[in-house]
């Protein structure tokens, strides 16, 4: 019995972990969408608005190398 309990916990926590990584990936997309249309739309691209997608960019690629992986 105990053994079946922990076999449902890890899928559960398994899962818990994929739906917070796609949680996190819908929430940079909109983050980097957001800054984009941000920075694009008074027409002029500042040096600062191109830091900061930038950064928004490389958090975002970082998040997607962070996905969690099944355990056999």
């Amino acid at each position: 019995m105990n053994n079946r309990q922990s076999s449902e916990a890890s899928l559960f926590l398994g899962s818990l972990k994929n739906g917070i990584w796609f949680l996190g990936i819908s929430s940079w997309l909109f983050g980097i969408t957001d800054r984009s249309i941000a920075s694009l739309s008074d027409g002029y691209l500042s040096a600062l608005d191109i830091a900061q997608l930038f950064i928004a960019a490389f958090f975002f690629v970082s998040w997607l190398f962070l996905k969690p992986t099944p355990k056999v």
